[in-house]
């Protein structure tokens, strides 16, 4: 009941976050579900590419890697079982990749993206190194400003990668961000990019569906 209201609703906050976005140097595309949004990131995927992942849930349940790996790219993504250390070489290897998929933590409806990270892999990638960088963000990652956009990030996708990766955070317990002090978390790290970084080609496709967290 009432999804066409909550749909207009949507749509009307994605179009104003893409508008905001384009102003910052970005460009925008708007998908109305996760099939659209992935067909998009596919075209955008030169042939003969390196594509990095980074660790986000919004790229896997897009199931993406599956089909780029079925079309002979070379994938680099470190949710795999491997040694720590393996998984660290996996990581910086993603720096240099052609092009890095990833998603944002919280994107606000005046343009800017919003991203925490424990190790700081996922961040780097997404301003310097790859020559393209991809970001799908589903609606339900749109804050209204900054403020928001950090409460957004710490609460929600940062309490819930806490619980997926089993770290030992109060947040876990508590349900909340308590900005604790524990040092395997994934918050250490957090980035705001106002604008476009110089060098580095970036796209953000705008899902008008919840993904991740």
């Amino acid at each position: 009941m009432y999804e066409d209201i909550k749909n207009k609703l949507h749509e009307l906050r994605i179009n104003a976050a893409a508008k905001a976005l384009e102003a910052n140097g970005f460009k925008v595309m708007i998908a109305q579900n996760k099939e659209v949004a992935k067909e998009l990131v596919l075209s955008l995927i030169p042939e003969g590419s390196t594509v990095g992942v980074g660790g986000s849930t919004t790229i896997r349940e897009l199931n993406i890697i599956e089909e780029l790996e079925r079309r002979g790219f070379k994938v680099i993504h470190h949710w795999v079982k491997v040694s720590p250390e393996e998984s660290l070489e996996i990581r910086r290897k993603a720096l240099t990749s052609d092009v890095y998929l990833s998603s944002s933590n919280a994107v606000t409806l005046d343009g800017k993206l919003i991203n925490i990270d424990a190790s700081g892999n996922r961040v780097a990638a997404m301003m310097f190194g790859p020559k393209r960088v991809i970001i799908v963000v589903g609606r339900n990652k749109l804050t209204r400003n900054l403020e928001e956009g950090l409460l957004r990030a710490r609460n929600i996708a940062g309490v819930a990668n806490s619980i997926r990766l089993n770290y030992k955070t109060p947040c876990t317990t508590l349900g909340y961000c308590v900005e604790c002090k524990v040092a395997e978390k994934p918050c250490n790290v957090v980035v705001i990019m106002e604008r476009k970084p110089l060098n580095t080609d970036v796209y953000v496709v705008l899902v008008n569906e919840d993904l991740g967290f």
